[in-house]
C-alpha cells in the first residue's frame, strides 16, 4: 500500500514541527543566557555545597544494590529537563559519592581543595581551549609554559638567563602537562628510551626503526628499568608499552623504611651490564604509593652518573616537599634527577587531572617529537608536539592559579602541617594497646594495624608466631572493610613484607593519610575510635575457625 499525496505532505510537515520543535530546544542549550545560566548554577552550587558539607566519609549503601540503579542502557529520545537531571544527579549519584574532602576521610591520596578551584572549573569548561595546539589555545599555550617554568624552577633552582632562554622558547621544554602520574611516568620512559637508543650514523633512531633495531644496533640483547620494589604499578605499562616487557622491569629490594636497598641497586645495575642490557632508566621514589617512604635520591643520582644512566624520580606524592624548608632535605637529590614526576591533585591541592613531567635538559622532549601537516606543526609553539595526550583541557588554569593564590608559603605550611599531624598520629598509634605501627613515617603516610585483644600481650614481648600474624592481617581486612562500609570514617589498607623468623612475611596493614587541611587531631582520634569501636564486634574466634582464609593468606 502507498501513502497519498496528501497524506504524505501531512507527515512531512508533522514531521517538519517535530523537527522544528526539537530543533528549537537543542540550539537553547548552545545559547548563551546569563538568566539560565544562573538558575543551572545555583542548582548546582546548592548541590555541591550539601556534599561539600558532609562530614561522614561515605553512605552504607551496598555496593550491588548502587549498581543496579544503572543498568538501564538506552538512551532518551527525548531530552531531558534539567532540573530532573539534577534531581537524579542528587539522589542516584552525588548521596552515594566519596566525600574526599572530609577530614575523616583518611585513607587515599585525595583531599579538600581551595574554593577558588570550583570557580576555575566553570571557566575552564566556558573558554573550552584544547591545549594541544596553539590555534585552539593561544593565550593559554604561553600560560601554561610559564606555570611548568615556575615549578621546574622550585625543583632545580637554575639562573634567571637560563628560564629567561627557555621559559617561552618553542625549541625547549622545560615540563609536559599530562592527565595524572601514571602518564607522566610513561612519558619519562619514553623519552629515555628513546635518548638511549636514539639515531646515529645510518642507524634512525628507536622511535622509526623499532626496539628490536634498536638494540641489535647498540649490541643490546635487552633493555630493563631499574627501581624498587614499591616502584608505582605506572612502570608496569611504560613497560609494558615500551616493548621491553614487565621482566625487563627489574625490582630491587627495600629496607624496613621502605627505602631502596641500595647495594641491592648496585648489584641489579651490574648484572644489567654483565647481560648487556640497555638500561634505559633508574627510578628513584620520593614518596611511595604505599608508605610515603623515600629512597637516597642522592646515592640513586650517583649511581645512575657512573652507569651513564638516565635518572628519574617519582615524586607524585613527594615531590611538594620541595616548599618546606623544614622537611625539604628529606628529598635531597631531586634537583639532579634528570626528569621528575609531581602529580597536582595530591600535595599540590589541585583537582583530578594533573600530572606533571619536568625535564633537568630542555632538548630532551625533542626525542618524542611527533607533528601532523594539521597540527603540531615543526617549529610552532604547540605543546602537543612533545606530550603522549593529544587534545586535553586547560587545567593549567589550575597549576597556574594555585602557585599564585597559595604561594610558596603557603604550600610550605599544608606540607609542614600534614607532616605534624602524622607524626601526631603515629605517636598516638604507639601509645595505644590496640594498634603497631608498622614503619616511621618519612611522609604523611602511616601504615600500622590493629592487634586483637588475646594477640596483645605477645604483640608487646615480640613473640608473635606466624600464624599470629596471618590472623591478624585477616582481622585487619574484615576491620577496614567493615569500615569503609559503615561510611563514618575511612582508613585504606596495604600488603606490606615484614622480617619474622629470618623470613619475608606479607601482612595486610592499615593506611592512613594525612594530607587533608581541614582534619584536626579530634578527627584523627575518632578514625582510631571508629576502629576500635568496630573490632569490637568482629570475632578471632569466627576468624580461627575459617580455615580457608587462613591458607589463602598463606
Amino acid at each position: 500500500m502507498t501513502l497519498s499525496q496528501q497524506e504524505l505532505q501531512s507527515n512531512y510537515f508533522l514531521e517538519k514541527q517535530t523537527l522544528h520543535y526539537d530543533v528549537e530546544q537543542l540550539m537553547r542549550l548552545f545559547t548563551s543566557s546569563q538568566s539560565t545560566e544562573e538558575k543551572m548554577g545555583e542548582s548546582i552550587a546548592n548541590l555541591s555545597q550539601d556534599f561539600l558539607n558532609a562530614n561522614n566519609a561515605s553512605t552504607d549503601i551496598e555496593l550491588d544494590a548502587l549498581a543496579e540503579q544503572f543498568c538501564d542502557s538506552r538512551i532518551p529520545v527525548d531530552p531531558t529537563d534539567f532540573e530532573s537531571y539534577i534531581e537524579y544527579l542528587s539522589n542516584n549519584v552525588i548521596a552515594h559519592s566519596i566525600h574526599t574532602s572530609s577530614p575523616r576521610f583518611i585513607g587515599h591520596m585525595t583531599s579538600a581543595l581551595p574554593c577558588f578551584m570550583r570557580s576555575l572549573a566553570k571557566l575552564m569548561t566556558a573558554i573550552n581551549q584544547n591545549a594541544v595546539k596553539i590555534e585552539t589555545a593561544k593565550a593559554l599555550s604561553f600560560y601554561e609554559r610559564q606555570a611548568l617554568a615556575m615549578m621546574h624552577r622550585q625543583i632545580y633552582n637554575f639562573s634567571d638567563r637560563f628560564y629567561a632562554q627557555h621559559i617561552q622558547n618553542s625549541q625547549s621544554t622545560l615540563g609536559v602537562l599530562v592527565s595524572g602520574g601514571t602518564t607522566a611516568n610513561i612519558t619519562a620512559m619514553w623519552c629515555a628510551r628513546n635518548a638511549a637508543l636514539a639515531a646515529k650514523d645510518d642507524f634512525l633512531g628507536v622511535e622509526k626503526e623499532g626496539l628490536i633495531a634498536a638494540l641489535n644496533f647498540y649490541g643490546y640483547k635487552g633493555a630493563a628499568i631499574i627501581g624498587s620494589e614499591l616502584m608505582h604499578f605506572s612502570f608496569d605499562k611504560a613497560a609494558d608499552l615500551l616493548g621491553i616487557g614487565n621482566r625487563g622491569l627489574i625490582k630491587v629490594p627495600v629496607d624496613s623504611n621502605n627505602r631502596i636497598n641500595l647495594r641491592s641497586l648496585l648489584d641489579a645495575v651490574a648484572k644489567c651490564q654483565e647481560q648487556n642490557l640497555c638500561i634505559i632508566a633508574i627510578i628513584g621514589i620520593a614518596g611511595t604509593t604505599d608508605s610515603g617512604g623515600v629512597d637516597p635520591l642522592l646515592d640513586i643520582v650517583a649511581i645512575a652518573r657512573e652507569a651513564n644512566v638516565h635518572c628519574h624520580v617519582d615524586a607524585a606524592w613527594g615531590g611538594p616537599l620541595i616548599f618546606s624548608k623544614q622537611h625539604r632535605h628529606k628529598i635531597a637529590g631531586i634537583e639532579k634527577a634528570d626528569s621528575v614526576t609531581i602529580d597536582g591533585h595530591k600535595q599540590l591541592y589541585l583537582p583530578m587531572g594533573i600530572g606533571m613531567l619536568f625535564l633537568r635538559e630542555p632538548q630532551m622532549a625533542k626525542a618524542i617529537e611527533k607533528q601532523a601537516s594539521y597540527t603540531m606543526r615543526k617549529g610552532s609553539f604547540d605543546l602537543g608536539k612533545r606530550s603522549l595526550e593529544g587534545s586535553r583541557p586547560a587545567m593549567a588554569l589550575f597549576l597556574h592559579a594555585g602557585l599564585n593564590l597559595i604561594g610558596s608559603k603557603g604550600y610550605e605550611f599544608l606540607i609542614d602541617e600534614g607532616i605534624r599531624k602524622t607524626q601526631y598520629m603515629a605517636a598516638r598509634i604507639r601509645a595505644m594497646p590496640e594498634f603497631e605501627l608498622l614503619a616511621e613515617p618519612d611522609t604523611n603516610l602511616v601504615v600500622y594495624c590493629y592487634i586483637p585483644e588475646p594477640l596483645r600481650e605477645s604483640a608487646a614481648k615480640q613473640k608473635l608466631t606466624e600464624t599470629d600474624r596471618l590472623l591478624i592481617s585477616q582481622f585487619n581486612q574484615r576491620l577496614q572493610k567493615m569500615q569503609r562500609q559503615a561510611g563514618r570514617t575511612f582508613i585504606s589498607r596495604t600488603t606490606k613484607k615484614i622480617v619474622r623468623f629470618g623470613k619475608e612475611i606479607p601482612i595486610i596493614a592499615l593506611r592512613a593519610v594525612l594530607a587533608n587541611p581541614l582534619t584536626t587531631e579530634n578527627d584523627i582520634d575518632a578514625v582510631l575510635n571508629d576502629q576500635i569501636q568496630i573490632a569490637a564486634e568482629i570475632s578471632l574466634s569466627d576468624l580461627l575457625a575459617d580455615a580457608d582464609n587462613v591458607t589463602q593468606l598463606q
